[in-house]
């Protein structure tokens, strides 16, 4: 006969163990993203090498077509293509329908909140966003402004006009369910001689 102590701490052990396994897959995430932007990094060393499509790992689906970062804050991250459904776990994708960096029309840049867009909460308007791409000069933009829009309905139209950047990630920071909501940030390119 099992005793009631016995049921306690087997009970505890378990509860112990389904919480150290909760802990351990959300400690994962960031720990998966933070190097695999190592391994990308190597990968866009040798994109700009002249290397075409340089995979990060052989059994990556992606490969980086640009490098990212809002000097004022500190921040850079690499940019993948947008090749498979997995590509944002590992780094923000530049989406297939839109326009590349610096050419004319929308480049949308999606990433998640968690990871390697949480900083986006901290742009503000006037910030400089740099976007390098291994086959030509970095394309620079200002910030003008970001809004809340529905996932499904977020009024970004990818062909025609300037160069612009939408930077998209889910919203609300912090949030650990998923939602319809995304937060977008705006850039328009500008002059390398004007900042």
């Amino acid at each position: 006969m099992v005793s009631r102590t016995s049921l306690l701490r087997g009970g505890a052990i378990a509860c112990l163990a389904a919480g150290a396994l909760v802990l351990a897959q959300g400690l994962w995430i960031p720990v998966k993203a933070d190097i695999a932007q190592l391994l990308l990094a190597q990968a866009w060393t040798r994109a700009i090498d002249g290397e075409s499509a340089p995979t990060p790992w052989p059994w990556a689906d992606t490969w980086p077509v640009a490098r990212l970062s809002v000097p004022q804050l500190g921040e850079h991250a690499i940019v993948l293509a947008e090749a498979g459904g997995e590509a944002l776990a590992f780094g923000p994708s530049l989406l297939n329908a839109s326009a590349a960096p610096g050419e004319n029309g929308v480049s949308v840049i999606a990433a998640h909140r968690d990871t390697h867009f949480a900083f986006l909460q901290h742009v503000e308007a006037g910030q400089t966003i740099v976007v390098e791409r291994p086959d030509g000069p970095p394309a620079l933009y200002r910030v003008t402004g970001s809004e809340i829009v529905e996932a499904d309905r977020s009024g970004i139209q990818v062909e025609g006009g300037p160069p612009r950047l939408a930077l998209v990630t889910c919203w609300p920071f912090g949030s650990i369910t998923p939602g319809p909501l995304r937060y977008v940030v705006w850039a328009e390119a500008v002059d390398i001689n004007t900042i």
